[in-house]
């Protein structure tokens, strides 16, 4: 995403079960047949655990490049540590749908600033160690319909009349994003290469599940 301007004891991998993947085998199949299901559960389970962390150095990486101007979207000199505003060149530079004027306004504000810096560094880590996936989830749903809607993909021209180069009127990669994200929390794929089973076991959490 680039704006510009085992046991219960262990963390380490665990092969789900057949019944923790959808259910267990039918008694009348086979080892062969039982094992086919295991395996199956367990290549799933480290798809998801991988989709996971790479969306979550995604958020990662765009914190740290706009916290300190990696020299990607991000200019040394305009990093936010040094007084850039993370959110001034992409609001500020809206030409397009309605909510134009309401992210010019937004543009720099310190209040925009810090809620986007810490939603980025906030999804980031919650999907990387595999924890909170359903506040992450949520709070990057957010965020994506807002820059889905800053880009606005439905218009074919901008506010001054030139093409939007937009490709698709309905799906970017805001949009994809936004159900990567909502598919993690569905599935529980913090359990996996991630801390998603003592995260579960924690009091709070237990008391409290949309803390998943």
């Amino acid at each position: 995403m680039a704006v510009h301007d085992g046991s219960p004891r262990h963390w380490g991998v665990r092969v789900p079960t057949a019944r923790r993947a959808g259910g267990a085998a039918p008694a009348s199949a086979g080892p062969a047949t039982a094992a086919a299901v295991v395996a199956s559960a367990a290549a799933g389970a480290y798809v998801l655990a991988g989709l996971r962390i790479l969306t979550g150095f995604v958020f990662l990486w765009a914190f740290l490049d706009k916290a300190f101007g990696l020299g990607y979207a991000t200019a040394s000199g305009r990093a936010w540590v040094e007084g850039g505003s993370p959110t001034q060149g992409f609001l500020g530079g809206v030409a397009v749908g309605p909510m134009e004027p309401v992210f010019h306004d937004w543009a720099g504000a310190a209040w925009a600033d810090w809620l986007f810096m810490l939603g980025l560094l906030g999804i980031g880590a919650a999907l990387t160690a595999g924890v909170g996936l359903r506040l992450a989830a949520v709070g990057g749903t957010v965020m994506m319909a807002l820059m889905w809607a800053a880009e606005w993909p439905p218009a074919r021209h901008l506010s001054d009349g030139s093409p939007s180069m937009s490709t698709n009127p309905f799906v970017d990669y805001h949009l994809i994003y936004a159900v990567v994200l909502i598919a993690l929390a569905a599935a529980g794929a913090g359990a996996t290469w991630g801390l998603g089973r003592i995260w579960a076991r924690l009091p709070l959490v237990g008391r409290h599940r949309w803390l998943l």
